[in-house]
C-alpha cells in the first residue's frame, strides 16, 4: 500500500463511520395536475381545422397569426423562415394566386405530458387558385405541425410539409 494515501483513506473511513446530521427536508412540490388529453386533443383539432380554414379562405392575417414568430419550417425545397413565407404568400395572393379549397383528413394529435405541447399530423388536400378564377389540380400533402400553448393560445412553432403518396386504389 502506498503510504502517502493513508491520511486520505483514514479521513474517508472516519467520515463513513461517524454519525452525520440528518439531511435537510426536501421541499415537496405539488404534483402537477393531470392533463385532460382528450380535451387538449379537441382544442388542437379545432385549432388545426380553423388554421387550415384561414388558409383555404386566403385569410392571411388570421392564417399568419397562427404561427409563433420563431417558426421553423421544412418544405420539399428546404428550410423556409416565416418572413420569407409570409412575403411570398401575400405577393401571390395579391396577384390572384392562393387557395381555392383546403381539406384536412386523417388528423392525429399527440399531446405532451404537460398539456402545453402537441404534434398534429394530417393529410391536406389543397386546390390551388390561379388568376382569372381558374383552379388547378388538387395537391395532396402530408403535414406535421408542432404546437406550443403560449399565454393560453396555441401557436404553431414548426411545420414539416411535403407531397403525400396518391391514395391507394
Amino acid at each position: 500500500m502506498n503510504m502517502k494515501h493513508l491520511p486520505l483513506i483514514g479521513v474517508l473511513l472516519l467520515s463513513a463511520c461517524s454519525p452525520t446530521a440528518p439531511a435537510p427536508a426536501k421541499d415537496v412540490a405539488a404534483a402537477p395536475a393531470a392533463v385532460d388529453v382528450a380535451a387538449t386533443q379537441a382544442e388542437v383539432r379545432t385549432f388545426i381545422e380553423t388554421y387550415n380554414g384561414y388558409y383555404g379562405a386566403n385569410d392571411l392575417d388570421h392564417y399568419f397569426a397562427s404561427f409563433d414568430p420563431g417558426l421553423t419550417q421544412w418544405w420539399p425545397s428546404g428550410r423556409v423562415d416565416l418572413a420569407t413565407y409570409e412575403k411570398s404568400w401575400r405577393e401571390g395572393v395579391a396577384k390572384g394566386y392562393g387557395t381555392a379549397k383546403a381539406v384536412v383528413s386523417d388528423l392525429q394529435i399527440q399531446v405532451g405530458p404537460s398539456g402545453d405541447t402537441a404534434v398534429a399530423t394530417y393529410l391536406l388536400e389543397v386546390t390551388p387558385r390561379v388568376p382569372a378564377g381558374k383552379t388547378a389540380t388538387v395537391e395532396r400533402n402530408q403535414e406535421t405541425d408542432v404546437l406550443f400553448k403560449q399565454a393560453g393560445q396555441w401557436k404553431i412553432v414548426h411545420v414539416n410539409y411535403g407531397p403525400a403518396a396518391p391514395p391507394k386504389k
